[in-house]
């Protein structure tokens, strides 16, 4: 059996987790496995989510709802996982390589005893994993020998499944709650925003240390967005800089983002920026320096001053749309 943790989001069933069902989808026709079981954790709300999931084709959805579980605090959520776990007895956990997906399945490997593949692309017949490594620079094909195995899924690596016309098997298990009180919920802080978030965007516009200031960012890189309906994404070299805030960073040590269009202003393409977004559909790159490594991955590029080049191509698209 495999196990794929489903990182839902109140009532609703985000990208995340469904490329998260693919992915299940793929393992069980690749490594052979009998049944592909969704499993939901949560607070209220997540009833409904498990029922939403239920849409897209895995064998059966498996919820535990608890007080306990809402706001995500990563050791009640590991209990709660290793109770459900103990009842499955799964071969192979996987969960999306989202920030809370790679703090909850190390935990989980290690009380599992088990060997764990991260960020991995495709699993492949008679049960390897293929991750890139080095960056992206090269695509490894990789074995876990122990008897359970771990894996987290890089969500651009899988096609989001088109929901099915019939449901599959939902159902809860009991949990009584997390005994440990070494964590303890604190705040939640949020900042409102009306433009998609980042990894879930169909359009991403991202500035790079050429912008040279944050106010430079609210002026141009943000219209831009704004114009597009697209999230807003920043180099490393920008966010190091302060121009812009951490949740906002692409890259290998950032957010890893494949949207239908990426717009990279001022961005020269560090390895460690292009591991993060150079499975875009399209890519359109505009900077002043023609040598730029990003060009190189580019499908459009403008070799142009992005001050004169970015208010130039807003106000194109504003009249576009009136």
């Amino acid at each position: 059996m495999i196990v794929a943790i489903l990182e839902t989001t109140g009532q609703t069933v985000p990208k995340s987790a469904l490329v998260t069902i693919a992915a299940a989808k793929q393992a069980k026709a690749a490594h052979g496995y009998q049944k592909a079981v969704g499993v939901v954790v949560g607070g209220q709300g997540v009833e409904a989510a498990a029922n939403e999931a239920a849409r897209f084709g895995l064998d059966e959805i498996v919820y535990v709802q608890h007080a306990s579980l809402e706001p995500y605090l990563a050791l009640a959520h590991e209990a709660a996982l290793r109770s459900l776990l103990e009842e499955l007895s799964p071969k192979l956990v996987i969960a999306c390589a989202t920030t809370r997906g790679k703090d909850l399945l190390p935990r989980l490997a290690a009380r599992l005893d088990a060997g764990q593949a991260s960020d991995v692309i495709a699993f492949l017949p008679g049960g390897g994993f293929r991750r890139p490594m080095y960056a992206g620079n090269i695509i490894a094909d990789v074995e876990v020998t122990s008897d359970v195995k771990v894996a987290t899924v890089r969500a651009t690596a899988f096609d989001v499944p088109t929901a099915e016309s019939a449901s599959c098997p939902v159902r809860s298990i009991e949990f009584s709650g997390s005994a440990t009180s070494a964590q303890q919920f604190v705040r939640f802080d949020t900042v409102a925003s009306e433009r998609p978030e980042l990894t879930e965007a169909d359009v991403v516009v991202s500035g790079g240390r050429a912008m040279k200031s944050a106010e430079n960012f609210e002026q141009y890189i943000a219209p831009l967005a704004d114009a597009l309906g697209a999230a807003i994404g920043a180099s490393r070299a920008a966010v190091d800089s302060g121009y812009a805030p951490n949740d906002w960073q692409v890259g290998q040590t950032g957010k890893v983002v494949a949207p239908t269009l990426y717009i990279a202003v001022g961005i020269s393409g560090a390895i460690q920026h292009l591991a993060g977004m150079k499975d875009s559909k399209t890519i359109v790159a505009i900077n002043k320096d023609a040598e730029a490594p990003i060009f190189e991955v580019a499908d459009y590029g403008l070799v142009a001053d992005l001050y004169e080049a970015v208010p130039a191509l807003t106000e194109a698209i504003r009249k576009a749309k009136s």
